[in-house]
């Protein structure tokens, strides 16, 4: 479960230190870094988010949840 919340941590993180991102430079296709180091944020953190899911179904003996079933 520690290890979840790490990976939920993550993004925050570094969404939240701002310096790192607040420049111009390097650009990728015509965006700043700005703007497309975030847009890179929103699969990470999708990613980020999907593997704490399956570690707390896995620490908690569950493989998946069905619609309707208890939890």
């Amino acid at each position: 479960m520690a290890i979840a919340a790490v990976l939920l941590v993550i993004p925050i993180v570094a969404l939240l230190w701002v310096p790192s991102y607040a420049r111009d430079e390097p650009e990728l296709w015509g965006f700043p870094f700005f703007f497309w180091y975030q847009f890179l944020w929103v699969f990470i953190c999708s990613a980020l988010t999907w593997a704490a899911y399956k570690l707390t179904l896995s620490a908690r003996g569950l493989t998946s949840h069905k619609a309707g079933e208890g939890r």
